[in-house]
């Protein structure tokens, strides 16, 4: 991975100057004034016109706020929606180009805190560039950067259709399948090294809201690496994997040599979209819908196991008439 410049050139620091100078200074009463996902403040003289954004959740999150209009930069794979495709590129999330960014002349950057590199932040934020970070860890937390993007490009009316739209559908879904009874499932984000998320993920939130249980989510980091030995003695019932792509990883399949695993010997290896399912954004419930469609399947199966178990009832003596 080549190394980031570690100074802005002369022209693209004149740049942020003359940004920071067109955003009036400190914020006035009619601005914008909000705290980010990290509790750091944040304040707008008014809301942002030129939005650059530093991952590609952010980007499909500020459309659906309403703001695409708005984005002039965005870091490699922000491919959601259509629209997203055209919009200049500023590297990618974990190699930004600060001089493309500068050069925009952005007066905001929406950065993902788990996601991009401290010394870039840092580094945007000391041209007095205003950086917004964004890290939703739950599913309300989609729905309050909807509102709150829609805040700082000032598309208010259109985040909060669209966040009201995202609370409405996920009480929909947690009224028809949270309560039910628990299923215990693997979540496998990649296979070398083997990794999952703890309950503190996103993803954790999604399996609350199906009725699922997650076997790693007591551990201590919030995407952990683990071995096959600790999947085999978890014994989840369910497991569900992303990969890369639209393409079912071949991967997953190989849980299939472990009989044991009642995921395994149930069939219950399943595949969602990473798009639809890794990414921070209103679409988190397509995934959510499949994954708890999925879940529901392996009840199912297990009531079909446990009927197969049960020895068929003694037939009734005869009556003697």
């Amino acid at each position: 991975m080549s190394s980031l410049p570690c100074r802005l050139s002369d022209a693209a620091a004149s740049a942020a100057a003359a940004t920071l100078l067109a955003l009036g200074g400190p914020a006035s009463a009619a601005g914008v004034e909000l705290v980010d996902d990290t509790g750091r403040k944040l304040a707008l003289a008014a809301p942002a016109q030129r939005i650059v954004s530093l991952a590609p959740h952010v980007t499909e999150m500020l459309f659906a706020a309403g703001a695409g209009e708005r984005v002039v930069g965005a870091v490699d794979y922000s491919d959601y929606p259509e629209a997203a495709q055209r919009i200049a590129r500023v590297g990618g999330y974990t190699r930004i180009d600060l001089e493309a960014v500068a050069a925009l002349r952005p007066d905001l950057v929406i950065g993902w805190q788990s996601g991009n590199r401290e010394g870039d932040l840092a580094r945007l934020q000391a041209l007095g560039i205003p950086v917004y970070l964004s890290e939703p860890r739950n599913l309300e937390d989609v729905a309050r950067n909807l509102e709150r993007l829609g805040q700082l490009a000032g598309s208010e009316p259109a985040a909060q259709a669209a966040a009201s739209a995202f609370r409405a559908r996920r009480e929909h879904l947690a009224a028809t399948y949270s309560a039910r009874d628990k299923v215990r499932v693997f979540y496998q984000i990649w296979d070398r090294p083997l990794m999952t998320v703890n309950d503190h993920h996103l993803i954790a939130d999604v399996i609350r809201l199906c009725g699922g249980a997650n076997v790693f989510g007591g551990v201590a980091h919030l995407t952990p690496t683990i071995g096959v030995e600790a999947v085999l003695a978890a014994n989840p019932e369910v497991i569900v994997a992303s990969g890369m792509g639209e393409a079912r990883p071949e991967w997953l399949d190989q849980w299939s040599r472990w009989p044991q695993l009642e995921a395994a010997r149930r069939d219950n290896l399943f595949f969602i979209p990473p798009e639809l399912i890794q990414r921070h954004t209103p679409r988190i419930l397509d995934g959510a819908a499949r994954l708890c469609g999925q879940v529901e399947t392996a009840r199912k199966r297990r009531g079909a196991a446990s009927a197969a178990l049960t020895p068929p009832a003694a037939p009734a003596p005869a009556r003697a008439d």
